[in-house]
């Protein structure tokens, strides 16, 4: 057991089992328990639960592990509807019920705010549920093993799952990995992209003379009859269209899209709301994609004017907005080309990265006074990170929704709205 010797830790090996409490969940999705004050992240456990956690790693200031008994089980523990659950890293919630997952990310958002951001007095949202918490995601990136199956990375190892099958994917990705397992010999990885509205498939590398008529026998992976004939599955497209909100969008092979197209439209609309839009408004769209937001919202304001980083989905978005007059295009980092833009925009939409903004990028609307602000986050620590300098420069936080955009995952989606009084 670890305690304390002289001031520091008599720390437990890897390979020990220990029996805890668990009492949080952290953003990433373990649950965490204490051992005499020393924190262990315990992979498939949920607050609340007296368990056996197995040590798998240790660091200097906490223990990793995973549960491998439970003695006293969560109401919200449920039985994992996937086979792979435990071995394949992509899901991390599926012992834990919808409504639990949902309760849960919306404690660990209030939780980053406090400690990240302090702030203290902002009230978060309870998490709006996905239409449906599985078959939503309509993009996947499998990795190809030497023998030509595809599947997933496992947890905490460089090795692959083959996976016969995911409940978190759209049902044409899950028929066409099928149809592709044992036969992808020689390549690294493969894409799928399908739009959900539009049926539009899309499929990186091209396959053609790539295949393998006869599928690589392997023991302990039986492969089921094809869903798909090979000579149906068309390959090497270089965009699909998928529309939100009745908008049609244009999205190449290299260009993100937002993977759950039912959540994308709510998240469209929260911001919407929450900005309260005027035909005399000028709205920016910072960190622009392919001008999801751009496209949708420029119907209610005087000008939308988009900045993007990446020339792929810029030139997406330029095709995405050809009929739509009032929106312009901005080539580059949002840090540098906000400063010296000619236009003060009234509003604007920042959907960065998990890294969040540039410091620049807030001080530069700081300075700019701009009075509202919409703030798409899929990373709740640079969130708090993040509007604790929003809320130093005058800003205060109107709303706090988070959103599930992947169940199943620790994974949280987050639309702050701030106004300046």
């Amino acid at each position: 057991m670890g305690r304390r010797d002289r001031g520091r830790w008599d720390i437990p090996p890897a390979g020990e089992t220990l029996r805890l409490h668990l009492d949080s969940l952290s953003h990433q999705g373990a649950a965490i328990g204490r051992l005499d004050g020393q924190v262990v992240f315990a992979a498939y456990g949920i607050p609340g639960e007296e368990v056996d956690v197995y040590i798998e790693k240790v660091h200097k200031d906490y223990l990793e592990g995973r549960v491998v008994a439970v003695h006293t089980p969560s109401p919200e523990r449920v039985a994992p509807r996937c086979e792979y659950f435990g071995a394949c890293g992509g899901c991390q919630l599926q012992h834990i019920s919808y409504e639990g997952q949902l309760a849960l990310k919306r404690q660990i958002v209030g939780e980053q705010l406090r400690r990240i951001g302090k702030l203290h007095d902002v009230t978060v949202g309870p998490a709006l549920p996905s239409p449906d918490p599985w078959y939503y995601r309509n993009h996947a990136r499998f990795t190809v093993d030497r023998d030509g199956f595809l599947g997933f990375t496992m947890r905490g190892r460089r090795r692959i799952v083959r996976t016969m099958t995911c409940y978190i994917h759209n049902p044409w990705i899950r028929d066409t990995m099928q149809a592709l397992q044992g036969r992808c010999r020689g390549l690294r990885q493969v894409a799928l992209r399908t739009g959900i509205y539009t049926g539009d498939r899309l499929i990186q590398p091209p396959l053609d003379g790539k295949l393998s008529d006869r599928p690589a026998e392997s023991e302990g992976t039986p492969l089921p009859p094809l869903p798909l004939p090979l000579p149906l599955i068309a390959s090497g497209q270089r965009e699909y269209d998928e529309c939100l909100l009745g908008a049609r969008f244009h999205v190449s092979a290299a260009s993100f899209f937002q993977v759950n197209t039912l959540q994308a439209e709510n998240l469209i609309r929260l911001v919407r709301d929450g900005l309260d839009l005027g035909p005399d408004d000028i709205l920016l769209d910072a960190y622009a994609g392919v001008g999801t937001f751009a496209k949708t919202l420029a119907p209610l304001v005087s000008k939308a004017i988009a900045i993007e980083v990446s020339a792929s989905s810029v030139a997406d978005g330029r095709r995405n907005t050809e009929d739509v007059a009032n929106v312009e295009w901005l080539l580059g980092e949002v840090e540098a080309v906000l400063p010296v833009m000619a236009e003060r925009p009234t509003a604007v939409v920042l959907d960065p990265s998990r890294q969040g903004c540039g410091v620049s990028t807030l001080e530069a609307l700081i300075a700019a006074g701009v009075p509202r602000l919409a703030y798409v986050s899929c990373e709740p620590a640079t969130l708090a990170r993040d509007l604790r300098i929003l809320v130093d420069g005058g800003y205060r936080v109107a709303s706090l929704q988070p959103v599930d955009m992947f169940p199943q995952t620790y994974h949280i989606e987050c639309v702050a709205v701030l106004r300046r009084d």
